[in-house]
């Protein structure tokens, strides 16, 4: 759905094109290292005497501010600082980059989006615009929000932070509160792969066990009502292996739906694209028609088919048309191309 125009902006002519473009745009994204557009006179404070309503997001590896605001960065390096993932090691023990969702590069846009969002509507309410500040270094950070506040709040004393009753009063690691020696809260071999059981609350946990006809599993590890992952039951953790090994995984996804329980299939990207609840949500954007298979924005309105964005533009396949809206005619269009002002 987006429109593609080429500008030189160190070119005069190029910037006052931009500066053209601002006077009747609700947002501006700045996607370079922070003061980009400053330096060409074209930051926030030159921009909003043209637009006062303007809505302005610099989005940056590290942010305007902070020691490591100038450092240049990729995508894995606003990981790699927010402690997203710990190295690995190759089988000649040298240190490599592990396989990690890779967050701060997908996080940062959508707290972007968001903060736009809000700007745009106290513009709308107020007549006044905002710049936004966003590090995708920050981004990364609050995305893995529990692992770092966690941490954090057991560096308080045992009064203020107590352990979970369901494990007898011990504190959990942090983050993934110990769910690696967990038992009704783990992964399980299928007959075909892997499913991940989620029966930590009581209901759910005697639901699994009366559907697959072994209350006695219940009756003599009923467990906490909440948030019990029977931590160290391994003689449970045997029994539920075993019961496990009976289905495929899409058989345990359809127990799951008949016996209310928490249960999911465990994919990897390739067995994903294969899974019947992938293709009812997010159905394929083809390649044939976007120059590469893509998965949709996962934002639905209810009741209606999700939009179809088309294929991303060209670089500057709209400059004419656009410009032309602007109100210049075609060979004051020319003219800018031939100077170098549009790319």
């Amino acid at each position: 759905g987006k429109r593609s125009v080429c500008l030189d902006l160190a070119h005069p002519d190029g910037a006052e094109v931009f500066r053209r473009l601002v006077a009747g745009a609700d947002v501006v994204v700045e996607g370079m290292r922070p003061g980009a557009l400053d330096r060409r006179g074209l930051g926030y404070e030159q921009l909003r005497e043209l637009n006062p309503a303007l809505v302005m997001v610099a989005m940056s590896g590290f942010g305007a501010t902070g020691p490591y605001r100038s450092i240049p960065s990729h995508g894995v390096g606003f990981d790699a600082w927010a402690g997203v993932f710990r190295p690995d090691t190759d089988d000649e023990g040298r240190p490599r980059i592990p396989e990690h969702v890779s967050i701060g590069m997908n996080a940062g846009p959508l707290y972007g989006a968001i903060g736009v969002l809000a700007g745009v509507v106290r513009a709308r309410a107020t007549g006044e615009g905002c710049l936004l500040d966003v590090a995708q270094a920050d981004a990364a950070v609050a995305f893995d929000w529990l692992r770092v506040e966690s941490v954090r709040a057991y560096h308080r004393p045992d009064a203020e932070v107590e352990g979970n009753a369901a494990d007898g009063g011990a504190r959990r690691a942090p983050g993934t509160a110990g769910l690696a020696e967990g038992v009704r809260y783990q992964v399980y071999e299928s007959a075909d792969g892997h499913v991940l059981l989620m029966a930590s609350e009581r209901r759910f946990w005697r639901n699994f066990c009366e559907g697959v006809g072994r209350l006695d599993l219940f009756e003599r590890w009923p467990g906490a009502e909440y948030a019990d992952h029977a931590v160290g039951e391994l003689e449970l953790r045997d029994e539920i292996a075993k019961l496990m090994l009976e289905r495929t995984s899409a058989e345990w996804a359809r127990f799951a739906t008949d016996h209310d329980t928490a249960l999911s299939p465990v994919n990897d990207q390739e067995s994903l694209a294969a899974d019947p609840h992938f293709h009812e949500r997010l159905p394929w954007l083809p390649a044939a028609t976007h120059g590469a298979d893509l998965v949709p924005v996962p934002v639905r309105l209810a009741g209606e088919a999700p939009p179809d964005p088309g294929p991303a533009p060209g670089p500057g396949q709209h400059t004419d048309d656009v410009l032309s809206a602007l109100g210049y005619g075609p060979d004051e269009i020319q003219s800018l191309r031939t100077r170098g002002a549009l790319r």
